[in-house]
């Protein structure tokens, strides 16, 4: 005859609860005792009662085997963080990659390359994304044209005003070279003998005449 299993569950009546308990725990903690012996097992157990009071069974210091479990379960959060940071990257570096792809692939389509798979929609958006960027191009150029010419125009005026200064400059420097010529001229107005002009200073000329008459010189 076969033994009946018992149902698990809660047992409802508190007596009978305690004494399922005592019964149990004794025998769970022969159990960890007999595993620790048998296979040479670190074996830390902790038990609760539905009070809260505390059981446990340690083949070690229970400390040990906590620092144990610590470490243990701080290598296995490194390596699911490690496992997740792997499968991350790999996801961004896809990623990454197939925008790279379909770049480079709108780019050699705008220069008129690989067109045979597109569609007639797609070849019509692709049209008018070109007139759209030539009509930007075509802007950007006449404007930098346009800079360029006033550039142009602001070093002409600067050339024509240094081109006056310069004349000017010019013309004060033959004023000042005439100018010692006009004084030599003035100054050769007396003869090398010592006698005087007489277009230039016809009264001297005629003082010293009658003197020399006065004194009966020739």
């Amino acid at each position: 005859m076969t033994r009946e299993k018992i149902k698990i569950k809660k047992i409802d009546n508190a007596t009978a609860r305690q004494v399922t308990f005592s019964k149990r725990r004794r025998g769970l903690l022969k159990k960890a005792q007999e595993l620790a012996i048998l296979c040479d097992a670190d074996v830390g157990l902790i038990v609760f009662s539905a009070s809260g009071k505390l059981f446990e069974y340690a083949s070690l210091s229970m400390c040990e085997i906590l620092r144990k479990h610590s470490m243990q379960l701080d290598n296995t959060l490194k390596q699911g963080n490690q496992t997740v940071d792997s499968l991350t990257g790999n996801s961004r570096y896809a990623g990454l990659k197939k925008e790279y792809d379909d770049k480079n692939r709108q780019l050699r389509q705008m220069r008129g390359e690989d067109l045979q798979e597109l569609t007639l929609e797609e070849l019509m958006h692709l049209e008018r994304t070109i007139d759209i960027g030539l009509t930007c191009v075509l802007e950007r150029k006449g404007l930098q044209i346009m800079e360029q010419l006033s550039s142009l125009q602001q070093k002409e005026m600067q050339l024509l005003e240094e081109n006056k200064r310069l004349k000017e400059k010019v013309e004060e420097m033959r004023m000042v070279e005439k100018q010692p010529l006009i004084n030599q001229d003035q100054v050769n107005g007396f003869h090398e003998d010592g006698q005087c002009s007489s277009v230039l200073v016809p009264q001297d000329c005629d003082h010293t005449s009658d003197t020399l008459l006065k004194l009966g010189l020739p």
